[in-house]
């Protein structure tokens, strides 16, 4: 099954009185349980890219479908629906609301979905209890430590049972040692049948990966396997 399928994309900015074509020509296919990384060096276009695929943007030019559906030119709401049943993400800065605690950060992309708050409850305490969370459930991010707030992360883009998971830069505001402990984490993922992204422009962290693809000026330079 192809889970994300890009066919001659293009992504245009317009910069004052200039464009800036971030992307020009993407042709790519991602299927169900892949380890994907995406690599390139700054303004290569990789994070252009891991925001069409994350349907947080679409393309000035081309076809590209994500989980089936076809987002070309798909409108803000639909996007937001299928980031919010198909897509998790996990953020180099976390993005963790300081003022809510482990679990209810964990719940926030379930508040959207028809369950009852006991049921949002449950799933939240189950894989924060799978990620090695469960005796820090009533803790906020700032009592905890980077990679316990990267763990926090990665369950609340688990919490959805997405089909695609994305990692951008997950490993860059963490020491080695807690850097390793989240890319097992996300190989462990991709033993369970998770389709994993990471977008990066570290080649170690890219070498976990089973298939690395690089940008360079907005288009594939090369894929090969690690």
């Amino acid at each position: 099954m192809i889970v994300a399928k890009l066919n001659d994309v293009k992504k245009t900015y317009r910069l004052g009185d200039q464009d800036i074509h971030a992307l020009n020509g993407v042709s790519l296919e991602i299927t169900a349980g892949e380890y994907v990384a995406i690599i390139g060096p700054s303004g290569s276009g990789k994070s252009t890219l891991m925001h069409l695929l994350g349907c947080l943007d679409v393309p000035s030019a081309g076809r590209m479908e994500i989980c089936g559906h076809d987002v070309s030119r798909a409108s803000r709401d639909v996007l937001a629906r299928i980031r919010n049943r198909e897509i998790g993400f996990v953020f180099q800065s976390f993005n963790l609301l300081p003022r809510l605690d482990v679990v209810a950060n964990i719940e926030l992309p379930l508040i959207y979905s028809n369950l009852g708050a006991s049921e949002r409850r449950r799933r939240a305490v189950a894989i924060a209890e799978k990620l090695g969370l469960g005796d820090r459930l009533r803790n906020r991010p700032p009592q905890l430590s980077g990679g316990q707030c990267q763990r926090v992360a990665i369950a609340r883009a688990l919490v959805n049972d997405p089909k695609i998971v994305f990692g951008d830069e997950p490993t860059g505001n963490l020491d080695s040692n807690t850097g390793k402990i989240v890319l097992e984490i996300f190989k462990g993922l991709h033993a369970e049948g998770k389709t994993v992204v990471l977008v990066t422009h570290d080649r170690d962290v890219a070498a976990n990966a089973k298939r690395v693809i690089e940008i360079r000026d907005g288009q594939i330079s090369r894929e090969y396997a690690p």
